[in-house]
């Protein structure tokens, strides 16, 4: 009969230890859920200070392309004289600088050899200051094909672009030549914009006019 009881009492003892064990487990104490908490907790906070950084550098991006200087370069400065320009060497390159070329022919070649530099500086202004495409053929092409949506007038105006006079367009790409190899523009201050005296576009009223150059009023954007 001691035997048994013992026995008995040693299993009551043991269940009862067993049950206390558990009774005392908690989620709170339970390193896999607070882990999990943990890295969720870590997660966020990197998410939420990933895009703070992203959208900082993309700022101060905008900021670079809008405010950066014209690189340091080898590239003469212009005397804007055709005697000037005749001593330059001829112009070439690749898709850029042919964009650059055509637009300046296209748009301006009845100009003096100052009002073709101010009509390519405008394009160059453009491609720098972070409100247009990143590129001489993106600025010149933004727009065409849609109607009355180009931004210089030649790439759809429905005409053939046919080059006709040869020396016009070889001053041209030497003036394409000159200013994408980094020559300073100084004629128009920044402007982004152009029209001709003959007309007078609403848009003008709420640009600050920059320059008169030839038959050309210049305006820079106001957010440029």
């Amino acid at each position: 009969m001691f035997v048994r009881n013992f026995a008995a009492l040693c299993v009551a003892f043991w269940c009862g230890m067993a049950a206390a064990q558990t009774s005392h487990v908690s989620t709170s104490n339970n390193p896999t859920a607070d882990l999990d908490t943990q890295l969720s907790t870590l997660l966020g906070q990197e998410h939420r200070s990933f895009r703070a950084i992203k959208s900082k550098r993309l700022n101060q991006l905008r900021a670079t392309r809008r405010s950066a200087p014209t690189p340091a370069s080898s590239a003469p400065v212009p005397s804007y004289t055709k005697a000037w320009l005749a001593r330059q060497p001829a112009g070439r390159g690749g898709e850029q600088w042919r964009c650059l070329a055509e637009a300046i022919y296209f748009e301006a070649r009845g100009e003096s050899i100052k009002g073709q530099f101010a009509v390519a500086e405008v394009i160059m202004n453009r491609v720098s200051s972070g409100l247009y495409p990143n590129s001489v053929c993106g600025v010149v092409h933004q727009g065409t094909g849609a109607r009355y949506q180009c931004q210089f007038t030649y790439t759809c105006d429905g005409r053939a672009e046919h080059i006709g006079e040869r020396a016009a367009f070889a001053r041209a790409g030497k003036i394409a030549q000159i200013l994408l190899d980094g020559a300073p523009r100084t004629l128009t201050a920044g402007a982004t914009h152009y029209h001709t005296t003959a007309v007078s576009p609403r848009w003008a009223r709420q640009f600050p006019r920059t320059a008169h150059i030839g038959v050309h009023y210049f305006y820079r954007h106001p957010r440029s």
